[in-house]
């Protein structure tokens, strides 16, 4: 039996941490599927690896935020999800090699079982009931061609890996999210634990990366850079954008506050986390070749996925405040505008002006709206005035 989550409960649950700590080994096999294979095709196979694990993430998202996971049969399911996503993570590194159809298999129960407990938390309220069964075709249908694509190579593996993540993009936002009930602050919080590990991830690269026996100074030098990076993407995010974003969906009701978590959080915060990953191969493979130019892989996964984690925040500003961040894209298209840079310099100088460019970024903005800043982040209360 499911039981509803209470309106008032805000807490993320132990068991949906524990859930997390899955996705965190899925998120460091993609970064290590496309280490060892530096290539643009690698670099697909990541990025559409990581789109499908992160929509079957993002769905159970969703359903903790409606039932409580703890309580019931719930808790078993959750395990029962958190054992097939651990092999088809296991199955990443190959997921359009030789484990192609382990990643299938997998991937379709956890698909399956996610559907099976909305279905469950749905009887006695029909309009959660009806907006599953119309999201049921496109995830079901997404993940029985990611099945099919195991047994095909080339061209048509990825055509049928495409139309996969499309149809996990399209169904929630052609077929609609009325039904759906939302707890403001747990969802927010929830995708703000998930940017935390994807940054985890990145610091982890750092390690990963070093295969050497001498710790020199320029691979110290590579951990201090990296983590500045990494320490300016947390800022970013959690400084004023996260509380900024959780006030107005907290603020926002019915329909509209479920299209603004579709929007927000399930679609944009994919390109965030996608940046992150980019950015933790690029480090990687920069303490591999510290005092060596860059690839033109890892030279864009660096700027790029920097690029991309700012563009991303652009487009969450724009859905919750209406505004354009400029700073913001000012300094994206200056980090793409750095992959050829990057690309010819040694790795450790292409990662300094990397850094310097994103703490400038935080400076800035730390300086230049401290009044606004404080003013978020430490909000008055509101006094009554009698009358």
């Amino acid at each position: 039996m499911a039981i509803p989550r209470a309106e008032d409960d805000d807490r993320v649950t132990n068991l949906e941490l524990f859930f997390d700590l899955v996705f965190v080994f899925a998120i460091t096999q993609v970064t290590g599927l496309m280490a060892h294979h530096p290539t643009w095709g690698g670099l697909a196979q990541g990025m559409l690896v990581l789109s499908a694990l992160w929509f079957a993430w993002a769905s159970y998202a969703w359903l903790t935020n409606t039932i409580d996971p703890e309580e019931g049969g719930v808790r078993l399911a959750i395990f029962a999800a958190m054992a097939a996503l651990l092999v088809a993570s296991l199955a990443v590194p190959e997921a359009f090699g030789d484990d192609a159809v382990v990643f299938g298999v997998a991937y379709l129960l956890v698909r399956i079982l996610h559907i099976a407990l909305y279905t469950l938390a749905g009887q006695g309220d029909r309009d959660l009931l009806a907006v599953t069964r119309r999201l049921a075709g496109p995830m079901l249908t997404g993940a029985v061609l990611i099945l099919i694509a195991g047994f095909t190579d080339g061209a048509l593996q990825y055509l049928l890996w495409i139309v996969a993540v499309a149809l996990d993009v399209g169904g929630p936002l052609v077929r609609g999210v009325t039904g759906w009930r939302l707890n403001p602050h747990h969802f927010a919080e929830r995708h703000g634990l998930i940017i935390i590990i994807a940054l985890g991830e990145s610091i982890v690269a750092v390690g990963v990366g070093f295969t050497g026996e001498e710790l020199t100074a320029s691979v110290i030098a590579c951990a201090v850079l990296g983590t500045a990076v990494a320490s300016s993407l947390w800022w970013a995010y959690f400084d004023v954008v996260a509380p900024v974003a959780a006030r107005r969906l907290a603020a926002r009701t019915g329909v509209d506050r479920a299209r603004n978590a579709r929007d927000s959080y399930t679609y944009l915060h994919l390109p965030m986390v996608a940046g992150i990953v980019l950015f933790a191969l690029g480090v990687k493979k920069t303490l591999e070749h510290v005092d060596e130019p860059l690839k033109i892989i890892p030279a864009v996964a660096l700027c790029g996925g920097l690029s991309l984690y700012l563009l991303a925040h652009i487009a969450f500003r724009l859905r919750n405040v209406g505004s354009l961040n400029r700073q913001r894209l000012v300094t994206a298209l200056v980090l793409a505008a750095l992959i050829p840079v990057v690309h010819r310099v040694d790795a450790l100088v292409g990662l300094t002006i990397v850094t310097v460019v994103c703490c400038g970024l935080i400076a800035y903005e730390a300086i230049r709206f401290r009044v606004a800043r404080d003013r978020i982040r430490h909000p008055q209360p509101e006094v009554a005035v009698s009358s």
